[in-house]
């Protein structure tokens, strides 16, 4: 259960003469020329939190970078505790007492978490060496409740961890104004409460929080007033969370009635992917795989529901064939997968739209149309691997954005400039191609707004409905339920139940995530 709404104790929410923490008045800013923020505001008050929320490419994320310092707007006035500023890049921000903590970690993996604090502390600081920061690490975590092992390798670092590091580096920097990105799309329940929990302590204590969600639970629960955007505008500007609700929230990010995302109709044919026995062995920090079997068939969508950390990473890795496993078999359209490397599987029919589109699906620093062409150009479709025709190149990928309503984009804009709606568009539309058998999907609308969550379940189901095969692989339990023909559920490695979608109950589910069953 989501925690009520709290009465906030810092001095700028609950005295109307304070200056505001953070204020933002007609701010502008644009990207190759197409406008991100049009005369955008926002105030912070200390002492609360605030959400901001609107659908993916609204310009939420683009506006906190601006007060954040990275990026500079191109009008526009700021303030930081009542004073004129805009940084000029994250340290300025930081200095004025400022810290963003990005949807996206920015730490070294091969470092610990004492070292990388170190690096983001500067020459400038007293703390000179890991010892040191370890004992200002340790200090800071236990002063505001957030537990962090300053020894441990960001490397292996669960995501609730490395979420730890970032924003007691960001205190121990000085910010008193913390804006979090997203915080909880790639955490699970229980860790989401955890943080948000430590989100109200903190406002309690005097700090500024900006929360950015999707999420109007997160917003009902745990924040005060809410800032709506759409379209790079400012929709609404801090409202108290109690005077409006989710469908005026959803009306006014969208602009327009949502249309219900429905299962595919369904029509199994043949087997299509096959996979029997599959064993690995756990690794050092992850969870093996415990004699898997199942079978996806053509024109139908198989769920595997699950809390993360139950093997799901490694399944799929054992798919697309980044890991081998141990025992085994996989099978696709009859042909045994065994040796047979990611490109040759692909080649077979596998498509993937793995669990973080930036990690492992998206070249951040190429352009959109050389990522829409990168599982192309080993086959020759633009040109050979010394001369890219990259004309050609630019026209599919016009086609692509158009095709897939992919936002703000140009075939020459960089992947990293894109929201993760938009992002996960352009996966989509380099995956369902027209070779495709088998789509691999692992938490496809993770971190989307409603609209874009719509857009790529539909997606889905056209793609099944079409002939194709999804195993769709989410800790979203209502994302597996709305999309699925069978369920299974996923524990310790194992497929411990499978049932069709109209024996599925949320008790069965129960017993199995618990492993009662």
């Amino acid at each position: 259960m989501i925690d009520t709404p709290y009465q906030p104790a810092g001095r700028g929410y609950l005295s109307p003469g304070t200056p505001p923490a953070l204020g933002l008045k007609g701010i502008d800013k644009a990207f190759d020329g197409k406008p991100a923020l049009v005369d955008a505001s926002f105030s912070l008050e200390w002492g609360e939190v605030h959400a901001i929320v609107g659908e993916n490419g609204a310009g939420k994320s683009t506006l906190m970078n601006v007060a954040a310092g990275v990026y500079a707007a191109d009008g526009g006035e700021q303030t930081i505790d009542g004073e004129a500023r805009s940084p000029r890049s994250p340290m300025e921000a930081t200095a004025a007492g400022l810290g963003m903590v990005h949807q996206h970690f920015r730490l070294v993996q091969s470092f610990t978490v004492s070292e990388n604090i170190l690096l983001s502390l500067g020459r400038d600081s007293r703390i000179r060496t890991p010892a040191q920061a370890a004992a200002a690490i340790v200090a800071k975590a236990g002063e505001v409740g957030l537990p962090v092992d300053p020894a441990r390798v960001v490397a292996d670092l669960s995501t609730a961890e490395r979420q730890r590091v970032e924003i007691v580096r960001v205190l121990l920097l000085g910010a008193r104004i913390l804006i979090l990105d997203e915080p909880t799309a790639v955490l699970t329940e229980e860790e989401a409460k955890m943080l948000l929990s430590f989100v109200r302590r903190l406002a309690r204590q005097g700090h500024a929080v900006v929360l950015i969600t999707h999420k109007f639970r997160e917003v009902a629960g745990f924040c005060d007033r809410i800032t709506i955007m759409r379209h790079g505008k400012t929709m609404m500007a801090g409202a108290p969370v109690a005077d409006i609700d989710e469908g005026e929230v959803a009306r006014l990010m969208v602009g327009e009635a949502l249309a219900v995302s429905e299962r595919p109709r369904s029509h199994p044919g043949v087997v299509t992917l096959s996979v029997s026995g599959l064993t690995r062995k756990p690794g050092r920090f992850g969870q093996g795989l415990n004699a898997l079997n199942f079978e996806l068939h053509a024109g139908e969508v198989l769920g595997i529901a699950g809390v993360g950390g139950n093997g799901q990473e490694e399944l799929v890795a054992c798919l697309t064939g980044l890991s081998r496993q141990d025992q085994g078999s996989i099978r696709l359209g009859g042909r045994d997968l065994a040796g047979a490397s990611p490109c040759e599987r692909r080649q077979a029919g596998l498509r993937i739209i793995p669990s973080d589109r930036f990690e492992t699906g998206l070249v951040r620093e190429l352009s959109i149309a050389e990522n829409l062409a990168l599982t192309q150009v080993a086959k020759g479709n633009f040109g050979g691997p010394f001369f890219l025709d990259r004309k050609s190149m630019r026209r599919a990928a016009i086609a692509a954005i158009q095709s897939f309503d992919i936002r703000g984009a140009s075939p020459e804009r960089t992947a990293a400039l894109l929201s993760g709606g938009n992002a996960q568009k352009v996966l989509l539309a380099r995956e369902l191609d027209a070779g495709m058998k088998v789509l691999v999907a692992h938490s496809p609308s993770r971190g989307l707004d409603m609209k874009a969550t719509l857009f790529v379940r539909n997606a889905i189901k056209q793609a099944v409905e079409g002939g194709a095969a999804c195993l769709l692989i989410s800790e979203d339990l209502n994302e597996v339920l709305s999309l699925s023909h069978r369920v299974a559920v996923m524990n310790r490695g194992a497929i411990a139940g499978c049932r069709a979608i109209g024996d599925v109950t949320p008790e069965w589910i129960g017993a199995l995530l618990a492993g009662h069953v």
